[in-house]
C-alpha cells in the first residue's frame, strides 16, 4: 500500500448521520489489516471531531490520508471559530447548547479525547472564520 485518501463532507446539525465519516473509516482500515488498537484510536478521535463539527460548526469536511507509517486526519470547517483553545482543551469545559446537552452530547470531552486518542494534534482557529484540526494516529 502506497497512500489512501479518503474524503468526507460532514452535514452539520444531522445528528442522524454523525459518525457516518469516522465508521466508515474504522471499516476500511479493518480491510487493510491496520492494528486494532490503531484502529480504535482513529475511531475515538475522529468521532470526537465529527460530533463537534456537527455542533459546533455547522458542518464542513473531513480528509484522510493512510500510509504505512501513519493516519493522517484534518478536519476543517468554516464555524464560529475556537476563542480560547487553552480552556478549548479542559476537560468538562463545553459551548455546547442546552440541546444538544439533552441529546447527550456537549460534555466538553471532544477536544480532550481527540488529542488522548491521537499521537500528534494541532488546532488551528480563526474567530468568525473557523477551525482546523490536525490529527495523526502512527502505525
Amino acid at each position: 500500500m502506497n497512500s489512501l485518501k479518503l474524503t468526507y463532507e460532514v452535514d452539520g446539525e444531522d445528528f442522524t448521520r454523525a459518525g457516518e465519516a469516522s465508521s466508515n473509516v474504522k471499516k476500511q482500515l479493518r480491510k487493510l489489516g491496520i492494528s486494532p488498537e490503531a484502529i480504535r484510536k482513529v475511531a475515538i478521535a475522529l468521532y470526537e471531531g465529527e460530533i463537534n463539527m456537527v455542533i459546533h460548526a455547522d458542518g464542513g469536511n473531513i480528509d484522510v490520508e493512510i500510509t504505512p507509517e501513519k493516519i493522517s486526519m484534518v478536519l476543517k470547517d468554516q464555524g464560529k471559530g475556537i476563542a480560547d483553545i487553552d480552556k478549548a482543551m479542559q476537560e468538562g469545559y463545553s459551548t455546547a447548547p442546552d440541546e444538544v446537552r439533552s441529546l447527550g452530547f456537549g460534555a466538553g470531552m471532544g477536544l480532550p479525547n481527540m488529542k488522548k486518542y491521537s499521537d500528534e494534534m494541532r488546532i488551528e482557529s480563526t474567530v468568525g472564520v473557523g477551525t482546523t484540526v490536525y490529527m495523526t494516529v502512527n502505525l
